[in-house]
This record gives structure tokens, C-alpha cells and sequence, in this order.
């Protein structure tokens, strides 16, 4: 039986790190729930994961060498899909990431091998990226989204096997299709650059012909760069034949209806009736394929809403007469964090943390209400013995009302306490409230820890989103510094003893903050950005021209690149820092790393950098995850002198 800490005694990096899965992804198909889990003790690997009822243990479907992997726009998501033949049989088409080819695998129960439907290239590897795709029953093909020489095509490949057949073209990037019951429509999301998906994205729709092929693809919702007002669409569902998306038009992405879209003739305007109108967030920025946060489950609509940085669980009840609103039936349950979403016949099921309980699947009965939370691994952790996140408003960048979630040290904040600024990854990201057992190992050992929601996070607005509009590096920064300034001004922390950590976008605030400001004592990042304007000239496709949003056009601002550089500025850094990169990251090159590690040592400043060999952008290994987490902790320790 695993050890449960009862006191605020330290929680060891073994503990908290390198040995719990990531559940990713759950779908239920004929009452099996089916889920991707990632595991760190297999170096990341990913498996598909099935229990066929709530009595039963779990079953692994693609044990050994398989690990289910997606790619495309190197963020990947999406690399299963489950859904039924033309027979009603069964089947899993995922993305193995040995090959990079597709595979089926039956679902039916017995000993089932998957067959592969997509041949590799010369280099044993299929030429390009598939995933985020769906099983089409009536054409017994997987319809998704191939990228391949620098463009987006959504294609399908026979589930017989066979090369990728395009089925159409987008202006720049796909993703997200979705197949009317009928199976006569095919709805998916388009965005251009430089914008990326959540600044301004499309929802496209097109029938399906008798031979498979789409006919009059056309815009229904959202804008392009061209258009004066911006908006995006996020996960467009089928409800039956009514077409449900979020768009946040309004300002917040909200629910929206196109009723008997599935009847509708090609040259039918569509007709959009907003659901519910609320200053709430239906929706999450597009990073990856396979989001979910609404679902249909063949008769009622259920959601996942987010107010000011916390989620609920809820039932839509659709109005059946044209323009009226629809009603939120908030459904009960302990969680606060939780995410994709999926139902069926009178079940649905999601990923599901708190505060005080760890990560795991949510079952929950519509009509009873009853639900089962299965954690991915126990809670090492006492109830009593957790920091819980407390709510912090505080004036930010521009004197603007931002939050944080500000976890105690054991026992409780204080003049003396060492307080841990973080800044989340990908700058639309948001400090979730589920329990962080990375949190607790700090909290643990006497760290006050502040979670940033700082300007640009996701979860406030459209307008809490758009204030980090060119202004990286400088809203960011000035947001956890005024976290940890809220903080010492309460008595909660030494300002003699403040350290600032992210990883990637955080990586970069950090190294900003340490940079432009004096709040901060040390700081550790992890494949942080220090060169912006190498980084627009050398990162991947999805994010090539992320930075004209956030910084300027490139090389137009070039001034404003260098202005807001930590490597152009890093003789202002004074001082200690630890750096940690993956070799293999294609988002953020190790050269930026190694550059500005060399130009701090060069200042004479103490730095120690921590180079992962096997490791990309974003640690999978468990391994990795401890030493990052062990040497940071041993780094500040030294500095501060605790």
C-alpha cells in the first residue's frame, strides 16, 4: 500500500513526479470507455486504455512497442480515434508513432493485432504528419488531417488500407472535423496566418458526396485576418442535426446554434442563435487536436464552462423555439479543473481534478447524478496536509484587475517564506486549480507558491486574452512581479527570497522578468526563449508568425525584437539561473538556451545548465521530470541559503 503523507512533512521529486500516467482523450463507444494514457516511467510512451465497466480493471490495448503519437503541427493531440465500421464493428485507427503511419486495431473482445493502412516512406517512417481525425461508418475510412510540405490537407485513407486521398485544401491550417449523424455533412476549423486559432479561425462545412469526395466547402462562422472584427470557433459538435460551436464573437466563447444544419443546402445562409449568453468561457485555445469541452450524448448537450479560471460541469437545455436562450443546469460534483469532455446514451465522462484530489477519470449518470472518479494513481498527500489554491486579484500591468491562485507554505504564509513565482506555458495557457503535486513539493518545504493568470492567460475574456497584443515580455513580466509585490505587501514573502520558473513561453517570462525588473532573486528555465528574434526566424510552421501577435511583424519590429531579447539585455540579469533542454526540441532550438547560458556565465553570473539528450520540447520522460524538479529545488536552496 502506497505511503500517504499526514503532515507538511517534504514530499520527494519520486513521489510527485516520473511515475503518475497522464490520462488523455477519454471516448466512450457502446458503453466502453476508452482513454489514452501517457506514461513518464516508459520515457512518455502512450497507450490506449479500455475498461468495459465500472466493475472491471482497466485493460491496455496496445501494450509494448506501440505508443500512440500524433505530430501534426508538431503539438500534436489526436492520435486515436474509436467509432464503428459500416458492420457495427468496433474499431481504434491511431497515429503509432514508431512509423508515424496510421493503424487499426478491432475493438471487439479477444486477442486483436493492429494492421497498418499506411505505408511507410523510404526512411521507415510515412512522409508527413496524420491525426485529429474521426471514423466515418459509411464510407469505412478515417477522415483527418495530413500535414505535409509545410500544408494542411484534410484527407481520408481507407480503413482497408491505402495511400491518403485529399478530400480538400485550406488556405494554411485544419483541424477539428466533425461528421453529421447522417453522415451527409462534414463540418472542421480553419485559421490563417499570422493568426493562430484562437485569434481568429473559421468554421467550414461541405456535403458529402456518394463517392466520399466534399462538395460546396464553404465559411459559416468565425473571421480570417482580412476581416475588421476578430473572432474564433472552437470544437464544432453535431446535436443531432443542429451544429453546435463555440465563438467568441461576443467576447467570451459562448455556445452557439445552427438548427437543421444538417439539412441545410449549400447555399442555405447559416443561421447562428447564441445559447448562453454569459461572461464565461466554453472553450480553450487550440494548441492541440482532440480538445473537448462539449458533448452530445444522442439526446442532451453537456458542457464544461470556465469563470474567472475555474470549470463546472453542466447540462445545455436546448430551447425548441428559434431565438430563445437555453438554460445551464450546473451539475454537481467536487472538481474544479477538468477537461475533455465526451457522452453518451445518458453517460459522460472527462478528465477531472480539485483541489485536494488528483487527476483521473470522471464518470458521471445524467440522470441520477451519480458519479465514480478514478485517479490515475492514488493521492500521496493527506487531505489535510494540502496547500490549497487561494484566489488572488490583484493590480497588474496597466493598474488592470488580474488573478493568481496562491498556494501557503505549511503553516502558513509569512515575512520570512520564500515564495516560487510561476508562469505558465504557451502565453494563452491558465494556472488550473487541480491539485499540482509539483506545487505540494514546494509548499511542503516551506514555499509560499503564486500561479500567474497573468494578462494574455485563457479563461477571462477575449480582452484578458488581447492584452498581451504586442506586448510579450512586458504585461507577462509585470504581472508576476506584481503577484509577488501583492504578496510581500501582505507579510506572505521575503522579498530577499523570490524566485520565478516556467517552462517554454514561461521559460521566456522568466528570463524577461529577470531581465526588466529587480523583483526577482533567481530563476530557472526550462527551453525558455532568450533570443525572439532567432526565434522568429527559426522555430516550426504553427507558430511561424505567432510572434507578429504578441511582439510585431517580423522583421518590421525588429527593434522591438531586440528590445524585449533577455539574450540582448543579459548583462542586466544579476542573478543565479538554471537552464534545462531537451536536445531535440524543434519549438525552441537548444542554441537559444546555450547562448544565453553562455552569455550570463560570461557576466560572471552562477548559472547551471542541464541538457536532456532524448528529449524535445516539453519532458515526457519520468526520469527528466525528477532530476529538472530535484536540481531546481537544490539550486534555489543554495542561493537562498535555506
Amino acid at each position: 500500500m502506497a505511503s500517504v503523507h499526514t503532515s507538511a512533512a517534504p514530499l520527494s521529486a519520486e513521489l510527485v513526479l516520473g511515475k503518475t500516467p497522464s490520462l488523455k482523450e477519454p471516448k466512450l463507444l457502446g458503453g466502453v470507455l476508452y482513454w489514452l494514457e501517457q506514461r513518464p516511467q516508459e520515457q512518455g510512451r502512450t497507450t490506449l486504455m479500455a475498461r468495459r465497466g465500472t466493475d472491471q480493471a482497466p485493460q491496455e490495448l496496445t501494450p509494448g512497442p506501440w505508443n500512440l503519437r500524433c505530430r501534426v503541427h508538431e503539438y500534436g493531440g489526436g492520435a486515436c480515434a474509436v467509432g464503428r465500421l459500416a458492420s457495427g464493428e468496433p474499431v481504434a485507427v491511431f497515429v503509432h508513432d514508431g512509423d508515424r503511419c496510421l493503424w487499426r486495431l478491432s475493438l471487439s473482445e479477444g486477442d486483436q493485432q493492429p494492421q497498418r493502412l499506411t505505408a511507410p516512406g523510404d526512411d521507415g517512417r510515412f512522409p508527413g504528419a496524420l491525426g485529429g481525425g474521426l471514423i466515418d461508418p459509411a464510407g469505412n475510412r478515417w477522415i483527418g488531417v495530413l500535414e505535409a510540405g509545410g500544408q494542411d490537407q484534410l484527407v481520408a485513407v481507407s480503413l482497408l488500407g491505402g495511400e491518403p486521398e485529399p478530400l480538400h485544401s485550406p488556405v494554411d491550417f485544419c483541424g477539428y472535423p466533425a461528421l453529421s449523424p447522417s453522415g451527409r455533412q462534414l463540418a472542421w476549423v480553419e485559421w490563417q496566418q499570422p493568426c493562430m486559432p484562437w485569434e481568429r479561425s473559421q468554421l467550414w462545412l461541405a456535403e458529402i458526396q456518394a463517392d466520399g469526395s466534399l462538395s460546396g466547402a464553404r465559411a459559416v462562422a468565425g473571421s480570417t485576418p482580412a476581416d475588421a472584427q476578430g473572432c474564433s470557433v472552437f470544437q464544432p459538435i453535431w446535436a443531432g442535426a443542429d451544429l453546435i460551436v463555440s465563438n467568441d464573437r461576443s467576447g467570451f466563447w459562448n455556445l452557439e446554434r445552427w438548427a437543421d444544419a444538417d439539412a441545410a443546402a449549400t447555399a442555405t445562409p447559416p443561421q447562428w442563435q447564441p445559447l448562453l449568453p454569459m461572461q464565461a468561457e466554453f472553450a480553450m485555445p487550440q494548441w492541440v487536436f482532440g480538445m473537448s469541452t462539449q458533448a452530445w450524448d444522442g439526446e442532451q448537450l453537456v458542457a464544461l464552462c470556465c469563470h474567472e479560471g475555474s470549470w463546472e460541469l453542466g447540462a445545455v437545455a436546448l430551447p425548441e423555439q428559434p431565438g430563445a436562450t437555453a438554460t445551464w443546469q450546473a451539475i454537481t460534483t467536487p472538481f474544479t479543473d477538468l477537461a475533455d469532455l465526451c457522452a453518451e446514451a445518458g453517460t459522460l465522462a472527462c478528465v477531472a481534478s480539485s483541489p485536494t484530489i488528483p487527476s483521473g477519470l470522471l464518470e458521471l449518470e445524467l440522470g441520477s447524478g451519480e458519479w465514480r472518479h478514478q485517479p490515475a494513481a492514488p493521492c500521496p498527500v493527506a487531505a489535510e496536509a494540502i496547500s490549497r489554491g487561494e484566489p488572488l486579484w490583484f493590480s497588474g500591468h496597466g493598474g488592470q484587475r488580474t488573478q493568481a491562485w496562491y498556494y501557503p507554505p505549511a503553516g502558513g504564509g509569512h515575512p520570512e517564506a520564500p515564495l516560487l513565482v510561476k508562469g505558465h506555458s504557451g502565453p494563452t495557457s491558465m494556472a488550473r486549480t487541480g491539485l499540482s503535486l509539483g506545487i505540494q513539493f514546494w509548499t511542503s518545504r516551506g514555499w509560499g507558491v503564486v500561479d500567474v493568470n497573468y494578462g494574455g492567460s485563457t479563461g477571462f475574456g477575449r480582452a484578458y486574452r488581447e492584452r498581451l497584443d504586442g506586448q510579450w515580455g512586458v504585461v507577462d513580466v509585470a504581472d508576476c512581479a506584481a503577484a509577488a509585490h501583492t504578496l510581500i505587501a501582505q507579510g506572505l514573502a521575503s522579498a530577499e527570497r523570490i524566485a520565478i520558473e516556467g517552462g517554454s513561453a514561461g521559460g521566456f517570462t522568466t528570463l524577461a522578468a529577470l531581465c526588466f525588473t529587480t523583483t526577482f532573486r533567481a530563476g530557472a528555465s526550462r527551453y525558455g526563449v532568450g533570443d525572439l528574434s532567432a526565434l522568429a526566424a527559426d522555430t516550426h510552421r504553427f507558430e511561424a508568425r505567432y510572434l507578429d501577435n504578441l511582439v510585431g511583424p517580423w522583421p518590421v519590429a525588429k527593434a522591438t525584437y531586440e528590445a524585449r531579447s533577455p539574450l540582448q539585455h543579459a548583462e542586466r540579469i544579476r542573478c543565479p539561473v538554471i537552464f534545462f533542454q531537451g536536445l531535440e526540441d524543434l519549438v525552441v532550438p537548444p542554441e537559444q538556451t546555450e547562448r544565453m547560458a553562455a552569455a550570463l556565465k560570461a557576466n560572471g553570473i552562477p548559472v547551471e545548465v542541464n541538457l536532456f539528450p532524448d528529449e524535445g520540447h516539453g519532458f515526457r520522460n519520468g526520469a527528466t521530470q525528477i532530476q529538472v524538479l530535484e536540481a531546481t529545488e537544490a539550486f534555489f536552496r543554495r542561493h537562498f541559503q535555506l
